[in-house]
């Protein structure tokens, strides 16, 4: 059976394609790069806003336009309106998270332990999904209550991966070539929490830089209250990417107290000097969301002078997107949507700015890069394109069309896409 595996959303999502390709290669199957191409479609789903739930339905109706007549719908929108992804055209299964991990082996007719007996090393998926990097999920679900958060309600509560799954994953990622794993989570910081006796994220990262030789492990999004000094003494690796990001939501301490934030403007400015001072140059980005209830002129601007005092390495702009069933989507205080598009506009100038400032500091120096992509090969040869350990884009021109290498780099300036430089 040929299989094509797409996903909308988060990092988290791309890792569980990822496992759902492992165990259908187990299985004899073939993963194709194309919906056109395939005999079963899954689809895996994002609710987070209603921009990514939209995005989603697009995703099956793709899929059904090629003339594929079955297709699976998983994930956060297909578990929070079944119906819905029901009525789709094409959609003949839709699997709730809740029953995704068994959602390959429920279809092949098999027990999910057949996938444990002889693991497999991680291949990257073919087609517009080939990636160097390969996303571990190490944690799902999340027990915060932020007001605006519908991920929540469809991945339910907190609960951590074994430490010795996880570096099985590492492991089988490292055998198939990879050299960078990224550990993903609904609310990573969280992981080990709900062990007895608990551990901490600390712990798991100091055993895969202890019990694996990856040239790269890179941290999703972490949530500012989860970490302290001790977890920044980490960073003496240098296999550990300098790059955090940090989600704030908002500069405006009201308007986190709206939105449930266990962090206020306060602290997390502590927060970044303390990991700035740890590890120097380290690229922090984070998420803001623009135009939540209630959020007047003057708590907007309180928000966009923090973000523009903190200098982060850039960062996502969100326009509030009422979710049902979220205590934000009851709250009073709507802000019409052409204010929010405009706070968004000027959010973004200031990350702009930002970002441009932080990779400036690079032009002249040598870094890493970790080549991912290339384009046609011209006069001066082939055109790479790949990302520093500080998540800086950076393309550069080589004689062979590297992919999967790391390379050490003289930044010399501005490229189209992000920094460019010289292969030394």
């Amino acid at each position: 059976m040929k299989v094509f595996l797409d996903s909308i959303g988060c990092r988290l999502n791309q890792s569980e394609i990822e496992k759902f390709a492992m165990q259908l290669r187990a299985a004899g199957h073939t993963i194709v790069g194309s919906a056109a191409e395939a005999d079963w479609v899954v689809v895996n789903t994002c609710a987070v806003t209603a921009e990514a739930a939209s995005d989603s339905r697009q995703k099956v109706r793709q899929a059904a336009r090629a003339g594929v007549r079955d297709i699976t719908v998983t994930g956060c929108w297909a578990t929070l309106e079944p119906q819905a992804a029901l009525a789709l055209p094409g959609v003949k299964q839709v699997v709730t998270n809740e029953r995704k991990e068994h959602l390959v082996a429920e279809r092949l007719g098999v027990p999910l332990s057949k996938f444990d007996l002889e693991p497999l090393a991680r291949e990257p998926l073919p087609g517009l999904r080939q990636r160097t990097r390969a996303f571990l999920k190490v944690q799902d679900g999340c027990d915060n209550h932020c007001t605006f958060c519908v991920t929540r309600l469809a991945r339910g509560k907190g609960r951590s991966r074994g430490l010795e799954e996880v570096l099985t994953d590492a492991r089988m990622a490292q055998a198939g070539g990879v050299k960078e794993i990224v550990l993903t989570g609904v609310h990573l910081g969280s992981w080990g929490q709900d062990f007895s006796p608990s551990l901490h994220l600390y712990d798991l990262v100091s055993a895969l830089l202890v019990e694996t030789n990856l040239p790269r492990i890179r941290l999703s999004s972490l949530e500012p209250w989860d970490l302290d000094e001790r977890f920044f003494s980490l960073w003496q690796n240098p296999r550990l990417c300098r790059h955090l990001h940090l989600p704030l939501q908002s500069g405006c301490a009201e308007t986190l107290r709206r939105m449930a934030r266990k962090t206020s403007p306060d602290s997390f400015m502590h927060l970044v000097e303390m990991a700035r001072k740890a590890v120097p140059e380290i690229a922090i980005t984070t998420d803001v969301i623009v135009g939540f209830p209630g959020e007047s002129e003057a708590e907007f601007q309180e928000s966009l002078a923090f973000v523009r005092e903190v200098g982060f390495a850039g960062g996502h702009v969100f326009n509030y997107s009422a979710r049902p069933g979220t205590p934000a989507a009851r709250l009073p205080g709507a802000v019409p949507s052409d204010i929010r598009r405009y706070r968004s506009t000027q959010m973004r100038e200031v990350f702009q700015e930002a970002s441009k400032k932080y990779a400036t500091q690079f032009i002249g120096k040598v870094v890493e890069v970790l080549w991912e992509s290339t384009d046609g090969i011209g006069p001066n040869g082939w055109q790479l394109h790949g990302m520093t350990d500080h998540a800086l884009r950076l393309s550069a021109r080589h004689g062979q069309p590297l992919w999967n290498e790391i390379s050490r780099v003289r930044v010399t300036g501005w490229a189209e896409d992000g920094l460019s430089g010289e292969i030394l």
